[in-house]
C-alpha cells in the first residue's frame, strides 16, 4: 500500500514522503478499511516534529481519524461485514490506503456524508464530547467559551454545543474568523486580536464552560469570565504550559480545572467513548445539526502541504488527505 512515512528533517517538506509499506492484516477483534480520506490534525503536526510520539502497539503512520470502506474482518468481529461505509478513531495508521483498527473504535457513515465530511468527524466529534460533556458537563442552557473556534475542534465543538441547547461564547484570531465563527452559531464571537475579550465577555454574563486550546495567554481571562461552578477544560497548550492560577479564586468561584487528551486511552476507554458518542452525538450529526465544515482537501501523496496548510493557522475548518 502506498503510506506516509516520517522520514526526519524539521519542515514538511523535508519529513514526510510517501512509501510503499505492506497491506496491514486485520487480527481477532479487528477490520481492515480501505481508506478514502483522512483527518489531518494538529497532533500529526506535533509528531511529525518528534513531540508526540506514538502510544505503545500503535503505528507509526500519522493519522488518527479516516473513513472508507471495510476490507476485511477479523475473527471475533460482528457487528462489520465487508463493504460498510464506516469512520474510525485510530491511534495512528491514517495517512495510508489501509488502515488496521478495533472494532469498537468504529462508527457508522452517517446517511448523507461522504467520506471527506466522515473523516473530519472521529477524532474531533470524540474530543468534544469527552471534554465539553463528559468532562465540562455542559448543559442546555449553559454558555461554552470556545478559544480557537475556527479550528477543527473549535468549529465541531460551536455545533454540538448548539445541537445540546448550549449558548456559545467564540475566540478566534481576525475578523474574518471571527465572522466564520457566529455564521456556525457562535452567539458573541471575538475577534481576540482587536477586541477587549474580558470586558465582552462579562458584559455577556460570564460562561459555564470553558474549552481552552491556547492554555497559559488566556489562564487570567478564563479564571474571570467563569461563573460559580464554572469548569475550565484544557486540551492544548499553544501559547504555552506554564499558567499562574489564582487558587483562591478557583476556590471561591467553586470552578473546576482539569484537563485530557485522547490518543493514548486505553482501548477499552476509548471503546466506551465511541459507544457514548454514537448514543449521543451521531444522532445530531444524522439530523444535519452538525456538520463539520472542510477547508480544504489534498491527495495523499501531497501530505506535506496539507501540514504547511494546517500549521499557516489561516483555516476554517478541518483539512483532509484522500487516498
Amino acid at each position: 500500500m502506498r503510506a506516509i512515512e516520517i522520514t526526519g528533517g524539521s519542515g514538511p517538506a523535508e519529513a514526510l514522503a510517501l512509501v510503499g509499506r505492506p497491506d496491514p492484516v486485520a487480527g481477532p477483534g479487528q477490520i481492515r478499511i480501505r481508506v478514502r480520506a483522512a483527518g489531518v490534525n494538529r497532533p500529526d503536526l506535533l509528531q511529525r516534529q518528534g513531540r508526540y510520539p506514538a502510544p505503545p502497539g500503535a503505528s507509526d503512520i500519522l493519522g488518527l481519524e479516516v473513513a472508507g470502506e471495510v476490507d476485511q474482518v477479523g475473527e471475533g468481529v460482528s457487528r462489520w461485514s465487508a463493504g460498510d461505509r464506516v469512520c474510525a478513531l485510530l491511534g495512528g495508521g491514517g495517512y495510508a490506503e489501509y488502515a488496521v483498527v478495533d472494532a469498537r473504535h468504529v462508527l457508522p457513515v452517517p446517511d448523507g456524508l461522504n467520506m471527506v465530511q466522515a473523516a473530519a468527524l472521529p477524532e474531533t466529534v470524540c474530543t468534544v464530547f469527552a471534554n465539553v460533556f463528559e468532562a465540562g458537563t455542559l448543559k442546555a442552557g449553559e454558555t461554552l467559551l470556545i478559544h480557537g473556534a475556527t479550528s477543527g475542534i473549535g468549529v465541531t465543538a460551536i455545533q454540538m454545543a448548539r445541537a445540546a441547547g448550549a449558548r456559545v461564547v467564540a475566540t478566534s484570531r481576525g475578523a474574518d474568523k471571527a465572522r466564520a465563527a457566529r455564521a456556525l452559531g457562535a452567539e458573541l464571537s471575538l475577534d481576540a486580536r482587536t477586541d477587549d475579550l474580558e470586558a465582552a465577555i462579562t458584559a455577556f454574563g460570564g460562561v459555564d464552560v470553558v474549552l481552552d486550546m491556547v492554555g497559559a495567554d488566556y489562564a487570567a481571562l478564563n479564571q474571570t469570565v467563569l461563573k460559580p461552578f464554572g469548569r475550565w477544560v484544557v486540551i492544548a497548550t499553544l501559547s504555552g504550559s506554564l499558567a499562574q492560577v489564582d487558587l483562591a479564586r478557583l476556590m471561591m468561584k467553586r470552578i473546576v480545572l482539569t484537563g485530557s487528551t485522547l490518543r493514548a486511552r486505553p482501548a477499552d476507554e476509548k471503546a466506551r467513548l465511541i459507544a457514548a458518542v454514537e448514543a449521543g452525538a451521531w444522532p445530531w450529526i444524522a439530523a444535519g445539526a452538525v456538520r463539520p465544515p472542510v477547508e480544504a482537501t489534498f491527495p495523499l501523496e501531497q501530505a506535506s502541504a496539507a501540514h504547511l496548510r494546517l500549521e499557516a493557522g489561516d483555516h476554517v475548518g478541518k483539512i483532509v488527505l484522500t487516498a
